[in-house]
């Protein structure tokens, strides 16, 4: 039987009111992180993957619309029909959609209109949230909070392709931080401690309080050998030592497609890092572009914005492993387990496959997972730009391989027990 989002969408009596604070709360943050952003910001789109902020803010309301207000929302009226086809990302249920690298393309509808969409939609589930029946509220409220994360993950997301595309300004200029925490650890950085991880049986998946996306579950029993995991995450200035010692030059290191886009692409650093002499921020040292400019590198902080490919290659190099997603949920509450999230998300070797005895939600939304499980990487944690409360142990983020522009960077593991 196909689990609905009622499975893990709403704690158990979650109140109208609750809900109604966190929608208006999540609501208000993403318009904060637009807020340092000019027009002409918003509407650049700095390559396929990523999305302008204007989009970003339309889609979100669109998301609501389209699978909370239409379905449930009686005498409901869209703000604009037409902007279905913009701003549907990629549910084929709700008909043709505007090709996903032409969204810079849209410098029509402007983003005060955008803005006005927004409030539609908000007096809507507003309207709906003091007004809906018992039964209507049952079945709104699930895909309500499932909204509500929704747009957490879009947060994060206006974040990685803002800076994206301001990395492609020759003036490489500075985005105005919003609440994101610094990076830099505590005093010096510690030499790295290995921490035995449980071999034999356990249990992975989310534990069935609170939200939950559908591919974090079935909870369910995994075996895993005896294995060792870093207490922390890998730092800039242990990248850098990879990166002096050829670590981009040594073919043995990497998986042979991520040697071959290291040649086709020419990388030779981190996405943001500027080597000493760059012409766009001179400097004898190594430098690094972020959401506050650029800023000397920070050897003692956790290096980020690596692909599956360069975080593999460095724990060649390092005589370790990626860990799994089982081993890394696995060491979760271990003690002396440190930067689990706030920081970066952390690749494992595990592909973003379904658990077993998987199911996609009911309806619309049974295309908001499952149909990406193929050709991706799962990665856990969290960054410091993921949405405060977002984050948490059975959590799956995935991209493809070869994607470096997310908050993404690593922790070593290796086989056996200390």
């Amino acid at each position: 039987m196909n689990p609905s989002p009622a499975a893990a969408a709403v704690e158990p009596g979650a109140s109208r009111d609750d809900l109604a604070d966190r929608f208006a709360a999540v609501r208000s943050r993403t318009l904060a992180l637009a807020a340092p952003l000019s027009a002409e910001d918003q509407c650049v789109q700095s390559m396929p993957e990523a999305s302008p902020t204007k989009w970003h803010l339309a889609h979100t309301s669109w998301f609501f619309e389209a699978v909370v207000l239409g379905p449930h929302a009686k005498g409901y009226e869209p703000f604009e029909p037409r902007w279905n086809h913009l701003f549907n990302s990629y549910y084929e249920s709700f008909g043709p959609r505007h090709p996903r690298p032409q969204r810079g393309l849209l410098t029509r509808p402007l983003l005060t209109s955008v803005h006005r969409y927004r409030a539609h939609v908000e007096a809507g589930v507003e309207h709906l949230i003091r007004t809906a029946d018992d039964a209507t509220w049952d079945a709104a409220q699930k895909l309500l909070e499932l909204g509500v994360q929704h747009e957490q993950q879009h947060q994060e997301l206006i974040l990685t392709d803002v800076l994206h595309a301001l990395s492609c300004n020759p003036l490489l200029p500075a985005y105005e931080p919003v609440d994101a925490p610094a990076l830099r650890l505590a005093g010096s950085t510690p030499a790295m401690e290995w921490i035995t991880g449980p071999g034999g049986p356990v249990r992975i998946g989310h534990p069935g309080e609170g939200f939950a996306f559908d591919n974090e579950t079935p909870r369910h029993t995994t075996w895993l050998q005896p294995f060792r995991i870093a207490d922390r995450l890998v730092t800039c200035g242990e990248y850098a030592d990879f990166i002096a010692d050829g670590g981009y030059r040594t073919a043995s290191l990497w998986l042979s497609d991520g040697w071959a886009t290291v040649q086709s692409q020419q990388w030779q650093a981190p996405i943001y890092w500027l080597a000493p002499g760059d012409p766009r921020a001179p400097s004898a040292q190594w430098q690094v572009f972020g959401l506050d400019g650029v800023r000397p590198l920070d050897p003692e902080a956790p290096v980020c914005h690596l692909s599956f490919y360069e975080a593999a290659a460095y724990a060649e190099w390092a005589g370790a492993r990626l860990p799994t997603e089982a081993e890394w949920e696995a060491a979760y509450e271990l003690t002396g387990m440190r930067q689990l999230t706030g920081h970066a998300w952390q690749w494992t070797r595990s592909s973003y496959d379904p658990y077993p005895g998987y199911h996609p939600w009911a309806g619309a939304v049974a295309e908001y997972n499952g149909k990406f499980m193929v050709g991706q990487m799962v990665l856990r944690g969290g960054s410091s730009a993921t949405a405060p409360g977002h984050a948490r142990r059975s959590y799956r983020n995935f991209f493809p391989p070869a994607a470096r522009w997310q908050f993404s960077g690593l922790r070593l593991a290796r086989d056996g027990a200390c």
